[in-house]
């Protein structure tokens, strides 16, 4: 099945864009098993307080998946496609479970404005990385700097409890992962480009599917990121 779904390559359609679709649809899975396990632990009251009121269980979650991230991202070619996949959606799933504290804390319209923002948002860079002639590699240096800075800013913040640095670590968080989606945009097609789709070989062995399991965790994780700054930077708590 997927062998033939990869052979319509040789029909008149663009190779990084079969490529493509494959990692938005997959990206596409992994945010919706990360919004219904979030909101499906919301809803549960009791379920909800034994996860996010429990600060091992807390830690454990994240601790999970850095280990679940690192996993993919440095021993993907290690992994069978299945065992790829299981571990992108178990880390859906496991974000979903953290994630919950967001419709605890933030009214619903809040959630909505952010999500339909940060949706728009991304498919614009998603374009722009797309059809850009530029290189973006320069921008994707100077984003992962900002993240960097984005990251200690943060820790420093934990004990300073400044409300004005935190509105400053959004909107820098805003303007990093808006470039940053471009970047792997732009990074994922041209993986795309030199893909062997036309390897049957390859695609039994599951080098295309791993391919597109890694690329929907990178952009996975500039929508749930760039999600969250925003949310952080206009949403409003219930309070």
């Amino acid at each position: 099945m997927e062998v033939n779904a990869y052979s319509k390559a040789r029909s008149g359609a663009s190779i990084s864009s079969i490529f493509m679709s494959h990692v938005y649809r997959w990206m596409t899975i992994g945010l919706g098993v990360t919004a219904v396990t979030a909101f499906l632990v919301a809803s549960s009251p009791t379920l909800a307080w034994a996860i996010l009121g429990n600060s091992l269980i807390m830690i454990a979650l994240i601790v999970a998946q850095i280990g679940l991230v690192i996993a993919l991202s440095a021993a993907i070619h290690k992994f069978s496609a299945g065992t790829a996949t299981g571990v992108f959606l178990l880390y859906a799933l496991l974000n979903g479970l953290t994630l919950s504290s967001v419709f605890l804390v933030y009214p619903i319209g809040s959630i909505a404005n952010a999500f339909l923002t940060c949706t728009g948002m991304f498919l614009a860079m998603s374009v722009y990385g797309t059809v850009t002639k530029r290189d973006l590699t320069g921008l994707g240096s100077f984003m992962f700097m900002g993240l960097i800075g984005i990251i200690i800013a943060a820790i420093v913040n934990i004990f300073l409890a400044s409300s004005m640095l935190d509105f400053v670590i959004s909107c820098a968080g805003v303007i990093v992962f808006t470039g940053l989606t471009a970047y792997d945009t732009q990074k994922l097609r041209q993986f795309g480009e030199a893909a062997p789709l036309n390897d049957s070989a390859a695609i039994q062995n599951g080098v295309i599917r791993r391919g597109a399991i890694l690329g929907a965790l990178t952009l996975y994780l500039d929508f749930i990121n760039l999600f969250l700054m925003l949310l952080r930077l206009f949403g409003g708590s219930r309070d």
